[in-house]
């Protein structure tokens, strides 16, 4: 038997688990920074979005209350939608917040779609403080039914 080698493998594993819990301290501590931080719209929380498609369409919903559309910036690539803007909420002068969840400022959300679209047909609206986005497919993306033949 040699023994001679068992303090240093088992000096080794020590070392290795204080490397491992030093790197988890260091994990831990990042994460809680970024829970404990203050909300970002830039984080790309904001807007909450639907995506949802048919044969022709990919449709995407936004939830914009308070948002005026002239404050609202839509750009889209061959794959994604980039929905960007600013959310107002008036100050009131004089108070103090018992609670304060209404977040304000600039936001950008960007969405990758499941294929290509034709960027040239792309409608907006909003109404009721629901952006719809209606993304038509480009040809190469829709689906093509196949026929099969019986011999």
């Amino acid at each position: 038997m040699r023994w001679t080698a068992w303090p240093i493998s088992l000096r080794g594993a020590f070392e290795e688990l204080d490397r491992m819990r030093q790197q988890m301290e260091r994990l831990f501590e990042d994460f809680s920074e970024g829970i404990l931080r203050e909300p970002s719209f830039a984080a790309g929380v904001f807007p909450l979005v639907n995506v949802s498609e048919d044969n022709n369409n990919y449709y995407v919903r936004a939830e914009l209350p308070g948002v005026r559309p002239e404050d609202l910036d839509i750009s889209v690539t061959a794959d994604s939608v980039i929905i960007s803007g600013e959310r107002r909420i008036p100050e009131e002068e004089n108070v103090s917040y018992h609670r304060r969840e209404r977040e304000a400022g600039k936001f950008s959300r960007v969405i990758t779609l499941p294929g290509q679209i034709n960027t040239e047909k792309v409608e907006a609206k909003c109404k009721n403080g629901i952006l719809t986005i209606v993304l038509p497919k480009a040809e190469t993306a829709k689906t093509k039914k196949i026929a099969i033949k019986s011999e």
